[in-house]
């Protein structure tokens, strides 16, 4: 059934690449190499074949993705600053996400709860 423009379910959110920024010749404690890196694609992350990532910079960078994944106020934060340092306080490396593309996604394709005034067969 087609779906009318005031009854449409979609959402968008920005694909995502984290990647290690390393300096040159210093030493790094997780492992990581420069470059190392993950994508984020819609709520699928993905590493390289190959490739690990050190769950202590997951965790520290994990609670700001859904976040950056989403449109935001220009003035906000999180919409300037991309950099977020290793957790572990003598590691100099750095981790560096951008946003990679706009993904868009069906409300009742990613969840069983349904959207206030959307019929459940409209969709």
């Amino acid at each position: 059934m087609s779906v009318p423009s005031s009854a449409n379910d979609n959402f968008q959110i920005y694909d995502l690449r984290v990647e290690v920024v390393c300096p040159p010749g210093a030493r790094i404690m997780c492992g990581a190499k420069e470059g190392d890196h993950f994508t984020l694609e819609g709520e699928m992350l993905k590493l390289p074949p190959g490739q690990g990532f050190s769950i202590y910079s997951l965790g520290a960078i994990l609670p700001l993705l859904s976040g950056l994944q989403r449109a935001m106020q220009p003035n906000d934060w999180m919409a300037t600053d991309s950099i977020v340092a290793c957790p572990d306080p003598n590691c100099p490396s750095q981790l560096r996400i951008v946003k990679t593309g706009l993904r868009t996604f069906s409300h009742g394709e990613v969840t069983a709860v349904p959207l206030p005034g959307i019929p459940d067969d409209a969709k």
